[in-house]
């Protein structure tokens, strides 16, 4: 019998799992980075302000969206991007649990 990942991980594990997914390239680093620094939201092309190509560019605005770390409305002929704050918080939340529950001993050999 084969368990589902519901059955097999918590909630907590799943969520990380996700949003972590989500960090796991830099050029999605470098897109919420960019986001972030402009307090506001983009229409328009992304590709412009960072170095790469509009494709990568949209295939990581997907992969963002998918995982609710950014929005995107379609407004005329542009889209606009920005920060999900809820989500963001949420990652953030997720992420200082996680680590918290790494109990180091530095003194660890292997």
């Amino acid at each position: 019998m084969v368990l589902a990942k519901h059955e097999l991980f918590d909630k907590q594990e799943q969520q990380c799992a996700v949003l972590f997914k989500a960090l796991a390239h830099p050029a999605r680093i470098q897109i919420l980075k960019f986001l972030a620094e402009t307090k506001t939201c983009i229409s328009g092309d992304i590709s412009r302000e960072l170095p790469l190509g509009r494709t990568t560019v949209n295939q990581h605005l997907k992969e963002l969206k998918n995982a609710g770390l950014i929005q995107g409305r379609v407004t005329g002929a542009n889209t606009n991007y920005c920060l999900s704050p809820a989500k963001v918080k949420e990652m953030k939340d997720l992420a200082e649990s996680f680590f918290e529950s790494i109990d180091i001993d530095e003194n660890m050999v292997c």
